[in-house]
């Protein structure tokens, strides 16, 4: 069952870390957000293979955006 990652708050997209394909362990960082000047991890919460990554570098997410699916 794929499970979808999504934000928390509203952010800019700083670095895009994993990439679509990707086999990912529980904790591996997929993105990093930007907010107030914070630097936000978004980590796999279980392992799997990043099927979708829904964001790029620059985008602007808000609040129960999809950020990636993870298989």
């Amino acid at each position: 069952m794929a499970e979808e990652i999504r934000a928390e708050m509203v952010a800019n997209v700083w670095k895009v870390v994993a990439s679509t394909g990707d086999s990912v362990s529980e904790g591996d960082t997929l993105v990093i957000l930007e907010s107030m000047k914070m630097e936000i991890p978004v980590v796999a919460e279980s392992d799997g293979v990043v099927e979708q990554l829904a964001v790029n570098e620059g985008d602007v997410v808000q609040d129960g955006d999809l950020i990636a699916v993870i298989g």
